[in-house]
């Protein structure tokens, strides 16, 4: 089926920045895989591509383009390629909308030309040790000091922390209500230079390993007030707004990964050799290949319906958490579908397969686990 997605723009962009990873990420890819982060200057070559601008408004120098149809681009390349740009992904589709909808005009001044050009390279912390996906629970605190916050607490599971410049801390700075335990959170973008903040360990996970994910602590870090973002305890009303995009972005990405997995299976069996035929002249492999291609086909159309909703503002938490189910699934069993084509040899992390299968997992836990989706989608139903 013709897909009607994109433009020749947007097929114009996907033929520079395959070219881009194949010239300036494919060749270093296993070196940065060995070291479990990729190098800063990664992102100043994307900033220079212009990747991080295109939804920033064109003020402060970005293209001004209100569409996540590149980034969904980037997600599907940098799938084939079976690369990663690290925890930029954080910086553009976590980071960016709270400062575009939060910001006030001399924040956008400050924070939104060194976001482009890379000088600033932004990362979210919601995440705490003891509180994992019950956000209403945290114990950061913000407490009010004169012209400044004094930030005390820990986060875990952030994407980006390593490098990051700067994040967004959600944080209390008032005490939960009785009947509203959400109320008293607020959001701050804080230097991460700041004295008290510290970067600790960088953890060490199954996959997505050239993604730096690391656990924070802050120890009375001063915070400006110009640094809060909105409006003091209404922070939880905010991470919610932008959930939608974060989980349509984990949604097409395991939709574009199994869409991967499938030409990696495909392109494998062709040139292996059992018993004197092809893997791929088995009708076992056309069969488990064919059922593979068809779910991948039905991951691309709720993922791309998903996307144009979003794009038009239309994208409900509920279907977005349904997008995300479907996809994630789809990409679960397809992955490993394609992994036992290849054999022992998608057991070895040189190949792409493997490392694949190990970057798939998370899709299911982070951005809100399966099992939260699952009651978002039943409450919407009225259950």
């Amino acid at each position: 089926m013709h897909r009607t997605v994109y433009d020749e723009d947007h097929e114009s962009f996907r033929q520079t920045l395959r070219a881009f990873i194949d010239a300036e990420v494919v060749p270093h890819y296993d070196e940065w895989f060995q070291a479990g982060i990729v190098p800063r200057e990664l992102y100043t070559k994307l900033a220079e591509l212009g990747i991080f601008g295109i939804e920033v408004p064109e003020e402060y120098g970005g293209a001004g383009i209100e569409s996540h149809k590149f980034t969904a681009i980037q997600y599907e390349e940098t799938a084939r390629a079976g690369v990663t740009f690290g925890g930029s992904g954080v910086h553009v589709l976590l980071a960016l909308p709270y400062i575009k909808m939060l910001a006030t005009e001399e924040q956008k001044q400050r924070y939104l030309p060194n976001f482009v050009s890379a000088e600033e390279m932004w990362a979210l912390a919601m995440t705490e040790p003891g509180a994992g996906s019950d956000l209403a629970g945290m114990r950061t605190t913000a407490k009010r000091d004169g012209d400044h916050y004094v930030l005390n607490g820990a986060k875990t599971f952030i994407t980006g922390g390593v490098l990051a410049d700067r994040v967004i801390v959600c944080a209390r700075t008032s005490p939960p209500r009785d009947d509203d335990r959400r109320f008293g959170i607020s959001l701050f973008a804080v230097d991460a230079h700041s004295d008290g903040y510290t970067v600790g360990r960088k953890l060490d996970k199954l996959g997505l390993r050239t993604s730096d994910t690391a656990e924070l602590s802050f120890e009375d870090v001063r915070v400006p007030v110009e640094d809060l973002l909105g409006e003091e305890n209404q922070g939880f009303s905010y991470l919610g707004r932008n959930l939608p995009s974060e989980r349509w972005g984990i949604a097409h990405g395991a939709y574009a990964q199994a869409e991967a997995a499938v030409r990696f299976a495909k392109d494998y069996v062709q040139q292996r050799t059992i018993f004197g035929k092809t893997v791929a002249s088995f009708q076992n492999t056309k069969f488990e290949l064919a059922a593979c291609k068809a779910e991948v086909d039905a991951a691309q159309a709720v993922a791309d319906r998903a996307l144009e909703a979003l794009d038009a503002g239309e994208l409900t938490p509920a279907e977005a958490a349904s997008a995300k189910v479907f996809c994630t699934e789809v990409a679960h069993r397809v992955i490993d579908r394609c992994l036992q084509l290849h054999g022992g040899y998608g057991f070895i992390n040189e190949y792409p397969i493997a490392r694949l299968y190990a970057d798939n997992r998370v899709n299911r836990i982070y951005g809100g686990t399966t099992e939260v989706m699952k009651t978002i989608i039943a409450k919407d139903m009225g259950l």
